[in-house]
């Protein structure tokens, strides 16, 4: 271990080996450690036992939920946008070919009181319960726009600069009522909160292509892709693809202790052995003393022996609960895979309710996820801080992650994985690829 490293990467989370992955790609020498002997860190994948252990001490599941190998529960349950960042990251990295996809069956939202399929494109516009008949005309006409615009033709952008216009204002040019507004903006362009509103829309009109675009690609009921056997498989995936470049992965060596000289990371020492680097990259449960706790997360975990309820029978599902609808300051997630995606055992389902903490009750403030889900075998709950750096990482070669939020899609965690590869290598990162080199998902 006494040797000298580029990069070392401490935790095997998911933001930490996407980030391993793009430096060993790039040719840098990384060493990567966990404290744990598994991988995953806060997003790691747990069986039926270890699950138990988890949330229940000594208690053994009951037998009627099947063999506790067949089950994949992932901590941070998140789908992946089909032609969004992240696939194109593991496409860039060529991890695809460690990984079997397959499509997610339904994207749906939350709408006074009751359940809908989210509305992608003008045809579905038409048919969606969602609005009233006028309603639906002004929304096919705004869909139709966002279909056609094309940054490189004029003629596509009616007249509007969408890097002035703002959001609000592009949408009350066709007229839209709040209603609407509050789906497109949360369900399909998966905006955490309406301050998108006042910023330009470009921004907001790109989601809704990638959306729409995503939905296309496999021809499936959602834009959503999801790994067979879970999220689990892409630590290692990414481990293999390290170690193919030359990288180093340890697991179980514990304290894996920061070294600093003159307020800058020189190294990393663990087990009496000192290994030197430029840079450290780690999750915030490496270096407490240069995170905050910026909020917290509420989540129930359930296994049900049917699929939740409205969802047109979907054994994969995302169902968002916008903000509004609940009277709340955060949208709420529900997140739904099964032993089609072989994370449970044969008839099984795996839920998940996860919102951003506003009160420290996380089962009176998950109900109205948890009241959509019907009959559950067995239920948890449980409440995690969030945090994120304070540092800079560019003054003492230390480059945090912020720990996952609420959201049950990867837009977010992503966005921060490409702005610290930005910190830790000074360049962008380019993910102009072959999109079609993720192919497996069409089974």
């Amino acid at each position: 271990m006494d040797e000298e490293y580029d990069v070392i990467v401490l935790g095997t989370g998911l933001k930490e080996c996407i980030l391993s992955g793009l430096l060993s790609v790039d040719g840098l020498k990384v060493l990567h450690m966990d404290r744990n002997d598994y991988y995953g860190g806060e997003s790691t994948s747990l069986n039926l036992n270890q699950l138990w252990k988890r949330f229940r001490g000594e208690d053994k599941p009951p037998e009627t939920l099947g063999s506790s190998r067949e089950y994949n529960v992932d901590m941070i349950p998140k789908f992946m946008m089909a032609n969004g960042a992240l696939v194109r990251v593991l496409i860039h990295t060529d991890v695809t070919k460690y990984l079997n996809f397959k499509a997610v069956d339904g994207s749906f939202v939350y709408n006074k009181g009751k359940v809908h399929k989210v509305p992608a494109n003008d045809v579905e516009a038409l048919k969606s319960p969602l609005m009233g008949l006028f309603e639906k005309r002004r929304a096919r006409k705004f869909f139709i726009y966002v279909q056609d615009y094309d940054e490189n033709d004029p003629k596509s952008h009616e007249g509007l600069d969408l890097n002035k216009v703002t959001a609000r204002e592009l949408i009350s040019k066709y007229g839209l009522d709040d209603n609407t507004v509050d789906f497109i903006g949360h369900a399909l362009a998966l905006q955490q909160d309406d301050n998108y509103l006042a910023e330009p829309a470009m921004d907001f009109v790109k989601r809704m292509k990638l959306y729409a675009e995503s939905l296309a690609r496999f021809q499936g009921g959602s834009p959503y892709i999801y790994p067979l056997y879970g999220l689990g498989e892409l630590p290692q995936a990414f481990a293999r693809l390290s170690a193919v470049y030359g990288g180093t992965y340890m697991l179980s060596k514990p304290e894996c202790k920061v070294e600093f000289e003159s307020g800058k990371a020189i190294g990393v020492t663990s087990e009496g052995e000192t290994a030197k680097c430029k840079k450290v990259v780690c999750d915030p449960s490496y270096l407490p003393n240069k995170v905050k706790i910026v909020g917290k997360v509420a989540r129930a975990i359930c296994i049900m022996s049917h699929p939740i309820p409205n969802t047109n029978d979907s054994h994969s599902v995302q169902v968002i609960l916008p903000q509004k609808q609940l009277g709340r300051k955060s949208d709420m997630y529900l997140f739904c895979c099964s032993y089609s995606h072989n994370v449970a055992a044969k008839g099984k389902y795996i839920a998940f309710v996860l919102t951003e903490a506003e009160t420290d009750n996380p089962q009176v403030e998950l109900k109205p996820g948890t009241d959509l889900l019907g009959a559950v075998d067995e239920i948890f709950f449980d409440t995690y801080d969030r945090y994120e750096p304070t540092n800079q990482g560019d003054g003492d070669n230390c480059f945090i992650s912020a720990s996952y939020d609420a959201t049950t899609h990867f837009e977010t965690t992503v966005q921060d994985v490409i702005a610290m590869y930005s910190k830790i290598t000074g360049k962008a990162l380019d993910l102009s690829v072959d999109l079609s080199a993720a192919s497996a998902a069409e089974e």
